[in-house]
């Protein structure tokens, strides 16, 4: 397994319980979940992706199980990777997921490439 397959199932259950159209994604050697097109948070190994955006980074980092999501050795700009400690209680993952959530109408989507 090379990401938390509980997680994924998890994180979908609220997207579900939430009416939230979304589409999965393998990328980051983990999944990702697309919103609008636009991906807005996922797993990677043990871990939960959150795209929080820059404006709630900070407060985002003071939570627990929270750390700066770092994939070429500096931190991504709005994105946290979040251990199991910080998603454990089912009301931690939804918060997380409604952060997400908001932060998605602001975020940009990737280019899309030429066929």
């Amino acid at each position: 397994m090379a990401y938390d397959e509980h997680l994924a199932e998890r994180i979908e259950l609220v997207l579900t319980r939430m009416s939230v159209p979304f589409a999965t994604k393998h990328m980051f050697g983990g999944v990702a979940f697309m919103v609008d097109e636009k991906m807005c948070l996922g797993v990677t190994k043990n871990d939960l992706m959150a795209r929080v955006g820059p404006d709630r980074e900070e407060e985002a980092l003071n939570q627990t199980g929270a750390r700066p999501m770092e994939f070429t050795g500096r931190p991504m700009k709005g994105y946290v990777h979040v251990n199991s400690e910080g998603v454990d209680a089912e009301a931690d993952l939804e918060k997380w997921v409604k952060w997400c959530l908001e932060f998605n109408p602001q975020a940009k989507a990737s280019k899309k490439k030429k066929k």
